[in-house]
């Protein structure tokens, strides 16, 4: 028996697709990294009952870290972006957090979205001393709850030959994943997707499509993410990522969101490519509930999607849609920025 809706939704579910491609679903995949996280920081005594946590959102990250703070006895306010929608807005409400949305800037951007809201919390905090920032694209103390996710991969399949796929994000999901599993089996392969406009890995260059693949992408520096831990980066479009949704639900019923649409369309990419070799796991982070207007219209029939294939780079100057995909081998990369991470006074 779980002890709260929060621990229940914190644990996914490995589901065989066939072909040796598995999909790790969540419910909320931020609820796994901040559940984990809020327990380790006040058991360490770094936050205390009754704080204001606070941080910044596109939605399931705010999501999650009013439902935790709403079970471990601790306040939340949330700068929420263009991409909370109503759902999520009457969640936070109900759950007793508080939330600013920041307005749209008219073009969708990553960058001006998650610089805006970061500069946000910045002034949150100097107003309210006493309020803790929670830092999900900076503190690896979200990475804390995957490694219960890579012990299930494990117990199941085994950690040689495994490959995961997944959203890089703020890097507590797939490079959490490759340290946990890692330490077990250095062979484990770690494949992440990006949206094009990207700050990490250098998609900033390559215009959005007018969607944001909400969670994956970044606008800033992300001090979290370990650009080592990536054998491939693949990037695609919304055009890309909504077919793989529509394919994955009609072939497999499983119905999530544009990122694990995403996935989908990399783990097959990758089986094609060494058929009867080893486990692929793709992280599905979310249901698609928020994405049915624009990746799964209700009217009309049932199109058959386009067969999309990766161009393969060497070099990221040779980027472009609606899907690149390059071998990173484990390298270091760095982001420039001139917004600085927020420092709590001693």
């Amino acid at each position: 028996m779980y002890k709260s809706f929060a621990e229940k939704l914190s644990v996914p579910d490995l589901i065989d697709l066939g072909d040796g491609i598995y999909v790790m679903r969540f419910e909320v995949m931020k609820v796994t990294s901040v559940y984990a996280a809020v327990k380790d920081l006040l058991a360490r005594g770094v936050i205390r009952p009754g704080q204001t946590l606070v941080d910044s959102s596109s939605g399931i990250y705010g999501h999650a870290l009013a439902l935790v703070c709403r079970g471990l006895g601790l306040k939340c306010h949330v700068f929420a972006s263009v991409a909370v929608d109503a759902a999520i807005r009457t969640q936070l409400k109900y759950l007793g957090a508080t939330y600013t949305q920041v307005p749209s800037s008219g073009d969708d951007g990553l960058q001006h979205d998650q610089e805006t809201r970061v500069r946000l919390v910045h002034e949150y905090m100097k107003e309210h001393p006493d309020a803790y920032w929670m830092q999900q694209y900076h503190d690896d103390v979200h990475y804390i709850g995957y490694e219960s996710v890579a012990d299930a991969v494990v117990k199941e399949l085994g950690s040689s030959g495994v490959t995961v796929v997944g959203g890089v994000g703020t890097g507590a999901s797939t490079s959490a994943m490759s340290r946990y599993l890692r330490a077990q089996s250095p062979d484990v392969r770690v494949v992440g997707i990006q949206p094009f406009g990207s700050r990490s890995f250098g998609s900033e260059a390559i215009p959005l499509d007018g969607f944001i693949i909400a969670g994956i992408g970044s606008g800033i520096r992300f001090e979290n993410i370990d650009y080592s831990a990536y054998d491939e980066i693949h990037w695609l479009d919304f055009d890309v990522s909504a077919a793989g949704c529509r394919n994955l639900l009609s072939t497999t019923g499983v119905f999530a969101g544009l990122s694990t649409g995403a996935g989908w369309q990399v783990s097959r990419h990758l089986r094609a490519n060494a058929p009867g070799g080893g486990p692929i796991v793709f992280l599905a982070a979310d249901p698609g509930h928020r994405y049915v207007e624009r990746v799964f219209p209700p009217d009309g029939p049932i199109e058959q999607d386009p067969e999309f294939t990766p161009r393969i780079i060497t070099d990221l100057a040779d980027m472009t849609g609606p899907w690149s995909a390059m071998h990173w081998d484990r390298r270091p990369f760095s982001v420039e920025d001139d917004l600085p991470v927020y420092a709590p006074a001693s």
